[in-house]
């Protein structure tokens, strides 16, 4: 059903189970936007390739240290400009959308909270789960022991 006409018919009043399926289309797709951005802008692990090579390839070092202080600022550069940019496309949308749809600001601040509070949620269960299983792994005897931690490693890979 069209959004519009459903809030028609609850004469504007706020329907959860209506939003349901809006909230987990937006956690979906802000998951793959975070991963994105996560291999975007993280650079951790570039710095510890930089710690882990040999004193063998000493004169080499120097040159992979400016190549990767070069890379870092071009990667900062690029997800601070790329940031900004996003947010003020979006203060500049929301905007225009408060202002041109009046009776729908209460409507999107409820949805802006339950997103806010899904949004810290989901991680705090995607990462409970792996440690119930390790700590599991921990008080198990010894042949389950490994199981239960190889599935709590295969699921800390799999879900973060």
């Amino acid at each position: 059903m069209i959004p519009c006409i459903k809030k028609y018919e609850d004469k504007g009043k706020f329907n959860f189970l209506y939003q349901i399926p809006q909230i987990l289309y937006s956690t979906i797709i802000s998951k793959f936007i975070d991963s994105f951005i996560r291999n975007f802008a993280l650079t951790q692990d570039n710095i510890v390739k930089l710690k882990l090579e040999k004193e063998k390839e000493r004169k080499y070092l120097k040159q992979k240290h400016k190549k990767l202080l070069q890379v870092l600022k071009c990667k900062f550069i690029l997800f601070f400009i790329s940031t900004f940019i996003v947010l003020i496309f979006l203060w500049y949308y929301i905007t225009c959308f408060c202002g041109i749809y009046i009776n729908t600001q209460i409507h999107l601040i409820k949805d802006s909270v339950i997103s806010l509070i899904t949004s810290l949620l989901i991680p705090f269960w995607i990462f409970i789960i792996p440690g119930i299983f390790r700590i599991a792994a921990l008080r198990a005897e010894k042949p389950n022991r490994k199981f239960l931690y190889n599935f709590s490693s295969f699921l800390e890979n799999w879900l973060g």
